[in-house]
């Protein structure tokens, strides 16, 4: 009798834990494996424009498709976290240009490969980059669209305000993200 009391006992206790662990986690439907770089320098540091200018001339050192490829998606990567490091500190004006700018470097990436494939190279590993890297920007953004507001008006001193229209914007860049699924 004190055996079967100490079986209900463990049983009670293992369907509890988990009863917890359904209830209170989360599924994780469709993460990627795709890593974003760190966040490196960033605008208001005194090696942000040599940084950028480092980063212009590297263009030259990726020649080819493939080379263009690596050389947009990894701006295109650098940028967006550069965007949501910004929007994390309400930087929103800065955060705004520089999702802009990675919008302007992930557009870029698919025609350096159809001119691969066009000459007759197999891009299938590179699409298979490009799906991973498209799916980790719009989860990105997802979680950045839930942190900041709609709108936002910036207003600089001595000259007239700007509407940013943040919202739309963010959707904007994860429904050009998701082309790419």
């Amino acid at each position: 009798m004190e055996m079967a009391f100490k079986m209900r006992k463990r049983l009670c206790a293992l369907l509890s834990v988990f009863i917890f662990f359904l209830i209170f986690t989360t599924p994780i439907l469709a993460k990627s494996s795709y890593v974003l770089p760190y966040p490196s320098y960033m605008p208001g540091s005194s090696l942000y424009k040599p940084h950028l200018l480092l980063a212009e001339l590297s263009k030259f050192w990726y020649f080819g498709n493939f080379g263009k490829f690596t050389y947009n998606l990894k701006q295109a990567d650098k940028y967006l976290v550069e965007a949501k490091t910004l929007f994390e500190y309400g930087q929103y004006l800065l955060g705004y240009r520089a999702l802009k700018k990675s919008d302007e470097y992930f557009i870029k990436t698919l025609p350096s490969l159809k001119n691969a494939k066009s000459e007759g190279k197999d891009i299938s590993q590179n699409m298979g980059i490009l799906t991973s890297a498209a799916q980790k920007h719009a989860e990105v953004l997802t979680e950045i669209k839930k942190a900041v507001p709609d709108k936002f008006n910036w207003q600089p001193e001595k000259s007239a305000s700007t509407m940013l229209d943040l919202k739309s914007t963010i959707e904007s860049s994860i429904v050009l993200r998701r082309k790419y699924l």
